[in-house]
């Protein structure tokens, strides 16, 4: 029989499959169907900059008023309006739906992060392990994030089958002329900078189609969590409205966290993780499938990435305790590595179908590790800052996004792959000093809350997941 804490996971992670269908289907498409003057790209750079000064202030203040579950409803209903001005791609709709979906993910995100390490806890605190609870409530978030992801990179296999289903359709699809192919994946800079390839829009009423299937899904995933998940942290968020701290005071918790050794040390893996992505959105859809495919062809190929991603999250949530956390990200970075050469070298043509399908798979099995153990680590490293935490992890990912997207019209293919590889080794120098950090590291001092003075200092609780006086049902 599954507990109410399981019950909660997977109604949080089918929510944000349904969500994710729609926005991570229309984000692979952006920079192929809104190719002219870069307005697809340009609609996600806006994205992720609103994003990171949602993640900078928004999360702690919202989570704390509303509470983790209705954040995340809120949250979603403004991502659903990107689906919407998308029924008619301007810049005039394209860029304020963008800056609006922004603003809510870092709520978004870092209320779902906390919302699982809250129900871990609650979970360790119900199985009453004696001089164990911390280290089990470690392990079940592993095992959460584990399970969210593999549930949540499915999203990818829904949204790229219906646009590919639906894309599949158009009866005005070109072929693509052997001589443009030369342009296509890396080459000499000039030629980057060249389009070429299939990059004919599909017919408007097919887009309406697609845009239609994708806001329902938003619908659904908002109905889907306001209904059937608990409010768990009610107490919290009514604690708060009742007795609310000043705004700068909650709303800098995130800024003030970068005072911590450890939170900078995990900067350059966590940027890294959003540049790695967003190459394979951006630059792959567009420079290899778009090129010498068509852009019917960018769902078929990112469902191996997601069916990969997904599997591999559940596999690696399971693992995790066996091989501990750094084996999976050298694994993870040995595999990228070999992806990015890859395509340094491979001039794509429709000869090598197979291929189109090979590196998306692989890429997925390597952004498994980083999105499942990226997450893990700043719930275990922070447990005392989780909406902090994840606002940090939402904020410096969102950078790489914003990175990436912001030089691909600038920039030739060749040069954003080396600095995609530059991104990869740094991190894998600033990580094992972490580890390094953790191991060796004293403990922790004493927390003291933020009105106390020098001279009368008062610590704080260590455990602040439970109010005092929570009800039994909800302590577990």
């Amino acid at each position: 029989m599954i507990g109410p804490n399981m019950k909660n996971v997977l109604v949080v992670s089918f929510g944000f499959v349904c969500l994710f269908t729609a926005y991570g289907g229309l984000q692979n498409l952006q920079s192929s169907l809104n190719a002219q003057q870069g307005m697809g790209v340009a609609s996600l750079s806006v994205i992720y900059a609103a994003l990171i000064l949602s993640a900078m202030f928004a999360p702690p203040l919202l989570i704390k008023y509303l509470g983790c579950k209705w954040t995340i409803v809120a949250s979603m209903g403004c991502y659903v309006t990107y689906s919407c001005g998308n029924l008619y791609s301007a810049w005039e709709t394209l860029i304020p739906t963008s800056a609006v979906l922004g603003l809510a993910g870092g709520p978004l995100w870092s209320a779902k992060c906390t919302y699982l390490a809250l129900s871990s806890h609650l979970q360790a605190k119900r199985e009453g392990r004696q001089g164990s609870s911390s280290r089990r409530a470690q392990d079940l978030l592993t095992q959460y994030f584990g399970i969210f992801f593999a549930m949540f990179q499915s999203s990818a296999v829904w949204g790229n089958l219906l646009s590919s289903l639906i894309f599949s359709q158009d009866t005005h699809i070109a072929e693509i002329p052997e001589e443009a192919l030369q342009y296509c994946g890396v080459g000499p800079c000039a030629d980057d900078l060249i389009q070429s390839g299939n990059f004919t829009r599909p017919e408007q009423k097919l887009v309406y189609t697609l845009m239609g299937c994708y806001i329902g899904m938003g619908v659904v995933a908002m109905a889907s969590v306001a209904v059937f998940l608990d409010n768990i942290d009610r107490g919290v968020a009514k604690e708060f409205r009742g007795n609310r701290e000043p705004f700068w005071s909650t709303a800098l918790a995130t800024v003030r966290l970068l005072r911590d050794r450890k939170l900078q040390l995990l900067i350059p893996m966590t940027i890294y993780s959003g540049l790695e992505q967003s190459f394979l959105w951006a630059e792959y859809t567009k420079n290899y499938v778009t090129c010498a495919l068509g852009i019917h062809f960018i769902g078929f190929t990112m469902i191996c990435f997601g069916a990969c991603d997904s599997v591999c999250s559940f596999l690696f949530g399971k693992l995790a305790r066996f091989t501990g956390r750094i084996a999976l990200f050298g694994l993870a970075a040995l595999t990228n590595f070999g992806c990015i050469m890859a395509l340094l070298f491979w001039r794509p043509h429709p000869n090598h179908f197979a291929v189109f399908f090979l590196i998306p798979g692989l890429w997925g099995m390597a952004d498994a590790v980083w999105q499942t153990q990226i997450n893990a680590i700043y719930g275990v490293l922070f447990p005392d800052h989780t909406e902090a935490a994840f606002a940090n992890y939402r904020l410096w990912e969102s950078v790489g996004f914003l990175l990436a997207f912001g030089y691909s019209s600038h920039l030739c293919l060749s040069t954003k792959t080396y600095l995609l590889l530059a991104s990869l080794a740094l991190s894998l120098l600033t990580y094992p000093l972490l580890e390094y950090l953790v191991r060796e590291g004293p403990p922790a001092p004493p927390r003291y809350s933020r009105g106390a003075t020098q001279e009368n200092k008062v610590e704080e609780p260590q455990n602040t997941f439970l109010p005092e006086g929570a009800p039994d049902s909800v302590q577990g």
